[in-house]
């Protein structure tokens, strides 16, 4: 069957939306509307250029979003050497000058044709979820029916990301999370262009991630003895790789958590001889700071660390590995007869150089797998080894010096990136009650690069990230809750350049996707909130 007979018996297609021909969250450096719409129906076919299997997957997770709801579109699969034949979305890779944007692309809706052209991968991917969203805003919201055709206005987009690291965060120790809701919070991730995922899988409450060498890690680390369902569970390594292939075919990078030296009660409940105190201890029931942590003079915890990494390393292949720092309490350490020698031999002013003594060891591991460290702020004050990343989370003050020092930085100052705080001042709320609410609005008015950075250490920022801690986030659904709408604001925080920002016209944009994100995800009522 032709195309021409096909529209003959579908008389009853909409035409595109006229109001929503520019509505995109994250907002595009540029969009230049034209008459007509393109149809997507069985009839297309995805046209990829035969250059491997890594650019043949952009066509298989574009005919994956059109093959789920709302849509029941099985796209077509081709490849060409030049120019396809009319009714075809075209993924065209092609050089361009300014190498260093590896996320940039051009999508060109045309009647006949679309065409995404990108120099990577991963512009192409960026370039296919505008697409996407795009659909999304022309399916009614109301009708809960899939649909196997739908219109596309006609339109050209030139759009590139303003920072490299547009990170979202999820907390997995305080609940435990299926490898369903993760790619579900993936599919989020991806759908408004995050291309960080930061998995915190260790704390005082759980440890997720499964440990050859430290059997102890899951099979006593991971259960609480709360009776929550929620508080018990870890994730095996063939879990971690399906994870990260579901990421990777989004092209997003998970980046694994392995909080130290402190919040490791968990890892102490399996393995007490590495605490100062030698236990017992019970993975914890309650939140706070703990101030039982990794005795720093015992040999074996450093055998523990190391060993732990290199299977870190050989699971996860981000270029990061995120190790903590945070709120490491000395306590235990002042009284502990190792520690007190090893503060003694390393010559160390106060217990506080402890700290970074294990990190400065932990680093130089790193350094034999070939992978960077990220740390909490707290880690600058101790001495933040050249080379690796501080991520600044008691506001921005950290951050800041750690870019005028050089030290690459990402912003996720509690102020506007802690997601975990309620969205608006309501008691039946859920989120921290000992913190102020952070409202859409202010996120939207998060800047990563503050005044007082000058263009040269503005250049150590790389960007962005929000943080979901989950102490009072039990179940997947109250997560989905206290990320959105707000992800949706930071995403355009990320990936739009400042200038081009408008808090009036992102609330008209964002209202556009609102019904679709209302009927498949559990969105906050303060979508429209100051």
């Amino acid at each position: 069957m032709d195309r021409c007979q096909l529209f003959r018996r579908q008389p009853t297609i909409p035409d595109p939306k006229p109001s929503n021909l520019t509505m995109f969250v994250p907002k595009p450096s540029t969009v230049t509307t034209s008459s007509g719409s393109f149809t997507v129906d069985r009839s297309c076919k995805i046209a990829v250029m035969d250059d491997g299997d890594a650019h043949s997957r952009v066509g298989e997770y574009l005919h994956s979003l059109f093959m789920t709801r709302p849509f029941e579109i099985q796209l077509k699969h081709s490849q060409f050497d030049g120019d396809p034949t009319s009714g075809a979305i075209r993924l065209l890779k092609k050089s361009r000058k300014d190498a260093s944007i590896d996320e940039s692309y051009e999508l060109t809706i045309a009647p006949n044709d679309v065409t995404i052209t990108a120099q990577s991968d991963a512009g192409l991917t960026r370039g296919v979820q505008s697409l996407y969203q795009l659909a999304l805003q022309q399916k009614d919201a109301s009708d809960s029916a899939s649909t196997d055709i739908i219109k596309i206005p006609a339109m050209t987009i030139a759009d590139q990301p303003r920072f490299a690291w547009r990170g979202m965060h999820l907390d997995v120790s305080r609940h435990f999370f299926s490898v369903a809701d993760i790619k579900r919070y993936l599919d989020l991730l991806a759908l408004f262009k995050f291309n960080v995922f930061h998995w915190h899988l260790t704390d005082d409450q759980g440890w997720r991630f499964e440990i050859d060498a430290y059997p102890r890690l899951t099979s006593i680390g991971a259960k609480r003895s709360d009776g929550k369902t929620s508080g018990s569970g870890f994730y095996t390594k063939k879990d971690i790789r399906e994870v990260i292939d579901y990421a990777k075919l989004r092209h997003i990078e998970v980046i694994p958590e392995i909080d130290l030296p402190g919040h490791t009660q968990a890892m102490l409940a399996a393995y007490p001889e590495l605490s100062c105190t030698g236990g017992p201890l019970e993975v914890s029931k309650t939140t706070g700071i703990h101030k039982d942590v990794l005795c720093v003079g015992n040999e074996d915890a450093f055998k523990l660390v190391t060993t732990m990494l290199d299977e870190v390393a050989e699971v996860f292949d981000s270029t990061y590995i995120h190790l903590g720092g945070d709120e490491c309490p000395t306590d235990r350490w002042k009284e502990c007869a190792k520690c007190q020698k090893r503060f003694t031999d390393e010559r160390l002013k106060d217990e506080s150089g402890l700290q970074g003594y294990f990190t400065a060891r932990v680093v130089a591991h790193l350094k034999k797998l070939n992978r960077v460290g990220v740390f909490w702020d707290e880690v600058l004050e101790m001495g933040l080894p050249a080379g690796n990343v501080l991520m600044s989370w008691r506001g921005m003050e950290h951050g800041i010096n750690a870019a005028k020092q050089g030290h690459r930085v990402v912003m996720s100052p509690h102020t506007h990136c802690y997601f975990d705080f309620k969205h608006i001042d309501d008691p039946n709320d859920h989120g921290a009650t000992w913190a102020d609410p952070i409202s859409l609005k202010e996120v939207y008015a998060f800047e990563p690069i503050p005044a007082e950075l000058n263009d040269e250490s503005g250049k150590n920022v790389l960007g962005g990230q929000a943080n979901v801690w989950t102490e009072r986030m039990p179940d997947f659904k109250t997560v989905e809750m206290m990320a959105l709408p707000r992800m949706c604001a930071l995403s355009e925080v990320l990936w739009t350049n400042a200038k081009d920002r408008d808090w009036s016209s992102f609330r008209k944009r964002l209202a556009t996707i609102t019904p679709w994100l209302a009927n498949n995800h559990n969105v906050h009522k303060s979508i429209h909130g100051e």
